[in-house]
């Protein structure tokens, strides 16, 4: 227990760097303002013209770093700032989200995939830990009885939210290398702009690669405390 608890420390403490970097990098690329004066709504707008999409609705949400593309309704939400605000940062983010759209009506195989597992996930995430602990108290390190089959359910929930985790990868950095072409190709930005999106799109996808790497080393683990348990 002692190596699970070492374990999610030291992969706490790299998500929390790599969170307060990309804070970092974004209020730093605030203060790079567009020469073109788009704001980042304006942005989406454009990016979602230039590919076609006339259903996709860009909204304003409350919050900081809440940006993320609803397929169900069909909207860009963007943060108060990236959404009003006329620099690198928001023009990065905003086209990353847009990106997602764009995604969405090519049918992206990965954003279909992971958009099938939400509804499982959402559900079975939050608990999978739990019922894999109450497996265990109820006997599954015997490697028999009903607490042992608790266990296997909990890790296959746990699977379940790994796979999820690493199928959000593909789809995160393929939202921002579409993000990052179409600002280039249509020249959106100049140079100076272009490496601060891009800059800030790279920590933005770290803070998902922690999140699966965190997610797989705690499935290994209890998948260890469980099977490992088996004469």
């Amino acid at each position: 227990m002692m190596t699970y608890y070492i374990l999610l420390g030291a992969i706490a403490l790299v998500s929390w760097l790599v969170s307060s970097k990309l804070k970092s990098k974004f209020k730093h690329y605030s203060k790079v303002h567009l020469r073109n004066g788009m704001s980042g709504a304006e942005i989406a707008e454009k990016m979602l013209a230039d590919h076609g999409i006339r259903d996709v609705k860009v909204v304003s949400t409350a919050g900081m770093l809440t940006d993320h593309y609803n397929p169900t309704n069909k909207t860009v939400n963007l943060s108060e700032s990236v959404y009003n605000q006329r620099n690198a940062a928001s023009a990065a983010v905003a086209a990353h989200e847009c990106g997602h759209a764009v995604q969405h009506a090519q049918a992206y195989e990965w954003l279909t995939m992971r958009s099938r597992l939400v509804p499982v996930v959402s559900v079975t995430s939050g608990m999978s830990t739990w019922v894999v602990f109450g497996g265990i108290m109820l006997g599954a390190a015997a490697g028999v009885g009903f607490g042992y089959y608790v266990a296997i359910a909990g890790l296959i929930m746990m699977g379940l939210a790994t796979l999820f985790s690493f199928i959000t990868l593909p789809v995160e950095y393929d939202a921002s290398n579409r993000a990052l072409a179409w600002l280039k190709k249509r020249n959106m930005v100049t140079p100076e702009e272009y490496k601060g999106s891009e800059d800030a799109l790279k920590w933005a996808a770290r803070t998902y690669l922690v999140a699966a790497i965190g997610s797989l080393a705690t499935l290994v683990y209890w998948g260890l405390q469980v099977l490992g348990g088996r004469d």
